[in-house]
């Protein structure tokens, strides 16, 4: 909980008080948590109930990707990669991987961060979709 309380505001909507809100957001489904930048724009969506660890990974991965909108591309990437650390057998560890090597470019221009990327996730997570999308930087 002091992950949520140092990192987060956390607002509750009640899809039966609040209906106009709840399509506001576009949730299809309860729980629809968003993370929301400052500015109010949707950094990432999590839909349906998950486990303490997951839940924590993808908040987590949330927080990399509101950083990274409002180009904070280190502190963003210390997040993706804390992701990758705590919970590397969540589903978001993947995801965070590839999203620390586009933030490590971002904040660098250095598009050997891109290769190592694509080289580190091939390696630890092969099967991903995010094994895929970072291929096209190996070569």
């Amino acid at each position: 909980m002091n992950f949520i309380s140092s990192n987060f505001i956390p607002a509750k909507v009640h899809i039966k008080e609040q209906p106009q809100t709840f399509k506001r957001f576009g949730a299809q489904w309860t729980p629809t948590i968003l993370v929301i930048t400052p500015n109010g724009e949707e950094a990432h969506r999590i839909e349906g109930f998950l486990g303490v660890d997951d839940m924590l990974a993808q908040l987590e991965l949330g927080l990399g990707k509101s950083l990274f909108k409002m180009e904070k591309f280190e502190d963003a990437e210390k997040h993706f990669r804390s992701v990758v650390q705590q919970y590397p057998t969540s589903e978001a560890a993947p995801q965070a991987l590839y999203w620390a090597g586009v933030a490590a470019y971002k904040a660098t221009n250095d598009a050997g961060k891109l290769k190592d990327t694509a080289q580190a996730v091939q390696k630890k997570y092969p099967q991903s979709e995010w094994a895929k999308k970072a291929s096209v930087w190996a070569g």
